[in-house]
Parts: structure tokens; C-alpha cells; sequence
């Protein structure tokens, strides 16, 4: 059993090596120097398209910083699901408390039964936009940006070989659920692929109106059920690139429970398999990283029940040795990010010892939700997602058979975020 354990324990050390260059690789990017920002007459003018079904928790806090952008030319433009959904209200009373005169709302027109809602409404808010618009910026509903966001999202695209740029989300490791915890420690494994593979994140992305149209982005979109996973695929056919910007990994406080977060983390699983170039990458990813660890368990469980000590304190050892690393990667990533979030002027997260506590205890739960989350992921043939069910028979091959406006209901309360 001893030449089991050492076996198992070389791998882990090598999967553990691979992963210290992954997010060392990222560190390099995060310490970078970031771009000098366009001057005023140089940034192009640009559309904010944001997609709402349902109110969530900071909605009023992102549509304030929206309004709020440090950049000379861009309007807003807004794309709710329908007049009853909650969102228009609160969207009219954040409007006219400010006073702006550059954003534009108007309901979801044609619900598309052949893609998700939120294509359906970024293919009408880019169809009407006119020449001038030269750049098209998304955003989600739980982003709440900082005055230079937009300036620094459009910056890269001044260089011909990027078609977008993108930035990522950064979660909060406290809260009252201990899902909010659990997201969090699967964020940071996942800012670092996206990182690595140039994955796009829809909750800060611009690409420009004519790499949309060169690509047929939007007949593509027609099609599919997501729209950002697939754009470093459909960029790179045309000898275009993601731009990563480390400056823009925004801070997201909303919670969530742990039923709703493991359907969640199906969703972003099938929208990987779907689209992404990599796939069998992430994979491996994760297989590897739950698998490896876990396998030590069971052979320390085993070594307990056949009375071998010493086999099973070689197995647990080791397992403790690996989980601690990955903390330590944790931690290790999050004081690198905290500067990036300082700088937006947000409050960071204190590392107390009962903080760090609470991330050890949750790294392996995490591994097993997300080890099911998988499996679960292999087969689904159905998604509901807030109220609208979509049938997934392929990347190019979306259903959405059930779909009612967005009731007031279904509302996330208490900062929890309905997933």
C-alpha cells in the first residue's frame, strides 16, 4: 500500500508544480504595466449594452457607476426582458435620480426561441446601433465598475491585432452561506484558466463593431447559449486576440446558498463544454485536481479499516500537505488581487485566521460539489435559468421551450443572488 501512496503522492507534487506556474504565470500579468490610457480624442465612441431579466441585489449600484464613466463618448443602452419585469422600475427611478441623458431602455422585442434570452437581447441593442458607435462594451447586472472602466476596457483595442478585451470577477470568502465561500475558492481556480486559455468573461467585455460584424458574431449568437465563452475561438479564426486587463477584475459582494450555487456551477460546466476551445483541458483540470487528493482519502479510509496506521498516516499527511498548498495558493492569489481592488476603491477582505480557517475547511466541499457539478454537467439535456427552460441538444442546437416574463417572486432578497 506504501508504494500506492508514494505514487499517488509524485503525482500530486507534479499537479501541484503545474499549478504554481499557472498562477504564477497570471502574478507576471497582475505586476505587468498596464497600458497608458487613450487620451479623450482618441477613445472611440462607444455602446454599454446591459441585459437585465429580474432586479438583482447592487442593480442600482451598477446602473450609478455605468452612469458615471470617465469616458467622453458612450451611451448606455439597457435591454429588459419585458415592462413587468421588475428591473424596468427600479431602471427608470436610477435614471431620472440622476438625470442622464445618455442611456436608453427599451424592452426585449423578439424573445429568439433559438438561443438564450440574454443573446436574443445583445443581437437587438447591436442591431440598432448606427455607424458611429465604433465599440460595443457588455456588461452584467451584479458588476458595479469603477469611473475609469469603461476608458481602461476600451484602451487595448487601439491595437489592431486585439479584437476585445475582457476583464474577470473576484468573489468575497465571507458572508452568512457557505456557498458564497465555495464560489469563491472555485473563482480562483477559474480566474487563473481563463487567464490562461484567453477565455472572455461577459461581465466585462468590449469588442469592436467590426470584428463583430467581420466574424458574423451575431449570427453565431442567434445559435447559441452563451456569448463569451466562444469569442476567443471565433477571434482567433480571424488572426485576432482576447486582451486580458488585470486592472479590471472586479469585486462581486453578493451571496449565494449552496443548492443554488451547484446548479450554477452546472451551467458554467455545459457552457464550457459548449464552447470552449479547451474543453478537454478543463477537464483534466478537474479531474486531476479532485481526483488525485481524494484517492489518498480513500486509500488512508482503507489503510484505517484494515488496521495499517502507518499507511494511512503516510496517506493523510499527504493529503493535508496538498490541501494546505492550495490554501496557501489561495491566499497567495488573493493578496496579489487585493491591490487591483484597492485601487477601484473598494474595501478588501481582512485575511483573519478565522477567514483563512473557514477557506481550509471548505477547499475539499468544494472539490465535491464541483466533482458532481461535473458529472451533472455530462448530462443535461435541460437548463432552467430564472424562470425560462432551454433545451441543449448541441453548441448550434438551442431550444427554448418554456418562457414566461420574470416575476417579482422570483426575487433574490437579502443580497443573496438568485443563480
Amino acid at each position: 500500500m506504501n508504494e500506492l501512496i508514494i505514487f499517488l503522492s509524485r503525482c500530486l507534487l507534479i499537479w501541484l508544480a503545474i499549478q504554481v506556474c499557472s498562477v504564477l504565470a497570471l502574478l507576471w500579468s497582475l505586476t505587468s504595466r498596464p497600458q497608458q490610457p487613450l487620451l479623450d480624442e482618441e477613445l472611440p465612441k462607444t455602446a454599454v449594452i446591459l441585459c437585465l431579466r429580474g432586479a438583482d441585489p447592487f442593480l442600482p449600484n451598477c446602473l450609478r457607476s455605468l452612469l458615471h464613466q470617465n469616458y467622453p463618448q458612450y451611451n448606455l443602452k439597457l435591454v429588459v426582458d419585458s415592462v413587468q419585469d421588475p428591473a424596468w422600475q427600479i431602471a427608470h427611478d436610477t435614471i431620472n435620480e440622476l438625470g442622464a441623458t445618455n442611456v436608453e431602455i427599451k424592452p426585449l422585442q423578439i424573445v429568439r426561441n433559438s438561443c438564450s434570452l440574454k443573446c436574443s437581447s445583445l443581437i437587438q441593442a447591436i442591431s440598432e446601433l448606427d455607424e458611429s458607435y465604433k465599440v460595443v462594451a457588455l456588461v452584467d447586472a451584479d458588476t458595479v465598475v469603477h469611473p475609469n472602466w469603461l476608458r481602461e476596457l476600451v484602451t487595448p483595442l487601439h491595437n489592431p491585432k486585439i479584437g476585445a478585451t475582457t476583464g474577470n470577477r473576484w468573489y468575497i470568502p465571507t458572508g452568512r452561506y457557505w456557498g458564497t465561500l465555495v464560489r469563491y475558492i472555485w473563482n480562483v481556480s477559474a480566474l487563473v484558466q481563463m487567464f490562461l486559455y484567453g477565455i472572455p468573461w461577459g461581465g466585462t467585455l468590449a469588442i469592436k463593431t467590426s470584428v463583430i460584424q467581420q466574424t458574423g458574431l451575431l449570427d453565431k449568437w442567434g445559435k447559441a447559449f452563451g456569448e463569451d465563452t466562444m469569442i476567443r475561438t471565433v477571434l482567433s479564426k480571424h488572426k485576432l486576440r482576447v486582451a486580458f486587463v488585470p486592472a479590471l477584475i472586479m469585486l462581486n459582494r453578493e451571496e449565494c446558498d449552496l443548492p443554488s450555487l451547484r446548479y450554477w456551477f452546472q451551467r458554467q460546466l455545459l457552457s464550457s463544454r459548449l464552447y470552449h476551445p479547451l474543453w478537454i483541458a478543463v477537464a483534466t483540470d478537474v479531474i486531476f485536481t479532485i481526483l488525485l487528493p481524494n484517492l489518498l482519502l480513500v486509500v488512508f479510509l482503507v489503510a484505517l479499516l484494515i488496521g495499517d496506521g502507518d499507511s494511512a498516516n503516510l496517506a493523510l499527511s499527504w493529503y493535508v500537505i496538498y490541501m494546505l498548498a492550495l490554501v496557501m495558493l489561495i491566499l497567495f492569489l488573493e493578496l496579489s488581487v487585493q491591490p487591483e481592488i484597492r485601487a477601484q476603491g473598494q474595501q478588501v477582505t481582512r485575511l483573519s485566521a478565522a477567514v483563512i480557517g473557514k477557506i481550509a475547511i471548505a477547499l475539499p466541499f468544494t472539490q465535491w460539489i464541483y466533482g458532481l457539478a461535473m458529472l451533472a454537467s455530462l448530462q443535461m439535456p435541460t437548463v432552467h435559468w430564472r424562470g425560462v427552460t432551454y433545451k441543449v441538444q448541441g453548441p448550434w442546437n438551442i431550444r427554448l421551450v418554456e418562457y414566461r416574463p420574470y416575476q417579482s417572486i422570483d426575487q433574490p432578497s437579502d443580497r443573496k443572488v438568485s443563480l
